[in-house]
Parts: structure tokens; C-alpha cells; sequence
């Protein structure tokens, strides 16, 4: 694993460790110095069956029903790894966008989102066409976990809360090297399709406006967004963010004042 120092600091550039290829400990500490997070980075896992998920150690397993936001929020409030099954969640919803329920007629239909979430079951069918789920058959169950915990190790992908200035520096952190347009969609409710859902099925970094539903159930607070990616792209995006941060591009970023003379700050940002 190659390094940098920064103001004494030792930074994960590679972040490539242990059993899974990943120094978990290393990237979630370094994310914690760039950004000073609030929520606990996990990783999730699909399973092609339930005797591999309940071999996970230490898993935890629900005792009552629940949405799959909380399943997650178990993870990233609570620290806990948890697994679950299609017969954990309390309806469709959540089990077909991690492939645990079928995209059958009746769940495209939008019929019971019908007067709730959309006026009518032309709209409820659009909005669930539109949502990135994992394909049905593949697998039998799910989890989660804090990232620091390894027991996920490698996660199918990492999920970061983050508030909207911390989030926009983890995009320009990937953005750093190779720059690549992120465009993103928006469902509306159900927004979990725009980020495990997308991330799970597109292999892609994806970030959402947790939903309703999340903040509700999830315990998700009013001001933080969320980032699923596939696990190779965090490594760069901490290499992208120890770059920004050597450039004075750094969290929490500092008003300028806006009566100011901006010719100074922004000649040393921008090079104007």
C-alpha cells in the first residue's frame, strides 16, 4: 500500500488490505479526517443463499419485520451487522430492489403507491418501471455492515452518508483523476432504487435524496444525501480527496463572506 504525508499524516492512497484487497480501517479513518462524517460507512452483500449470510460472524438476525432502511440504518447508526430475507420486509417494495422479489405485473402495476404517492396508476407504473432493482433469482438474502467490522470483506458495495457540502468534495474526490460527468436520475419515493438499487445493478458510484420512507423508517436526518459505489472506487475517491485537501479544497469549507473582494480566494482556488 502506497502512502502520502500529509501535515505528518500517514493517507491510504490504495487502500489495498487485507483478505478482501481492502484496508478498510485505513480508508474509513482517512474519510473521517477529509470529512468528518457523522454516519458509520458500511458495506452490503448480496447472498446466493441464506446458510452464507448466516455464516457471516456475529450477524444478527431481525426478530420482527421491517423496511430494508432500517436494515440499513442498523448498520450505519447502530454498528451492527445484520442479515436479512424476503420474509424480514414488511412489503414488496424493499425486497425487489435488492433482487428478493420479483418485478412481477402486480408490483409494476404502482397499484397500492395509486392516490398515495402518485394521482394515478399510469403515474405509480411509471415510477416503478424507472427504478434500478437487482435482477430476481441470483440470491436469497442480504447484509450489512460497518466497513471498520470486515465481515463483509469485500462488500458488493459501500454505502456513505454524508451532508450535501461533504458529499459534493467525495464526487470531486473521484472526479480527481480520470474525470468522468456523473449523471444521476431521481425516482421520487423509493429513492433506495437511485442508490443501492443503481450501485448493486449498474456497478457504478450513485448518489440519492434519501426519501421519505428513509427518513421515516431509516432514522436518515434532514440534512444528509447518500453514496453507494462499488468498493473499488473508494480508494480513488480518497486519493482524490487527500489531493483536494493538499490544494486547500478541504471540509468544512469555509464562507468567504459575501461582500467580500472574491479576486483573492478565487485566485488561489481557480487560478483566476
Amino acid at each position: 500500500m502506497t502512502t502520502a504525508d500529509l501535515e505528518g499524516k500517514s493517507v491510504s492512497i490504495t487502500g489495498m488490505a487485507g483478505p478482501g484487497g481492502y484496508d478498510w480501517p485505513g480508508l474509513v479513518a482517512d474519510l473521517n479526517r477529509l470529512l468528518r462524517l457523522r454516519t458509520t460507512p458500511i458495506g452490503m452483500k448480496m447472498f446466493a443463499t441464506t446458510a452464507q449470510m448466516e455464516a457471516i460472524p456475529k450477524i444478527r438476525r431481525p426478530t420482527s419485520i421491517h423496511t430494508m432502511d432500517q436494515i440499513v440504518s442498523m448498520a450505519s447508526r447502530i454498528g451492527w451487522t445484520v442479515g436479512a430475507t424476503r420474509a424480514n420486509f414488511v412489503g414488496d417494495q424493499c425486497g425487489a430492489v435488492v433482487g428478493l422479489h420479483p418485478r412481477d405485473d402486480a408490483w409494476l402495476s404502482g397499484e397500492r403507491m395509486t392516490g398515495v404517492w402518485y394521482e394515478t396508476i399510469e403515474d405509480a407504473s411509471a415510477h416503478q418501471q424507472a427504478m434500478h432493482t437487482v435482477p430476481f433469482g441470483q440470491y436469497e438474502a442480504v447484509a450489512v455492515s460497518p466497513l471498520t467490522a470486515g465481515r463483509l470483506d469485500p462488500p458488493d458495495i459501500c454505502l456513505i452518508y454524508a451532508n450535501p457540502a461533504q458529499m459534493i468534495l467525495m464526487i470531486n474526490g473521484l472526479q480527481w483523476s480520470g474525470y468522468k460527468n456523473f449523471e444521476w436520475g431521481c425516482v421520487g419515493e423509493s429513492a433506495c432504487a437511485d442508490s443501492w438499487g443503481r450501485a448493486l445493478k449498474l456497478r457504478e458510484p450513485s448518489v440519492s435524496l434519501p426519501c421519505f420512507a428513509e427518513r421515516r423508517y431509516g432514522g436518515v436526518p434532514d440534512d444528509e444525501m447518500l453514496m453507494a459505489t462499488p468498493p473499488e472506487f473508494v480508494p480513488k475517491m480518497v486519493a482524490g480527496l487527500d489531493a483536494l485537501s493538499r490544494n486547500g479544497l478541504r471540509y468544512p469549507i469555509p464562507p468567504y463572506g459575501v461582500q467580500n473582494d472574491a479576486r483573492a480566494g478565487l485566485g488561489y482556488s481557480y487560478g483566476g
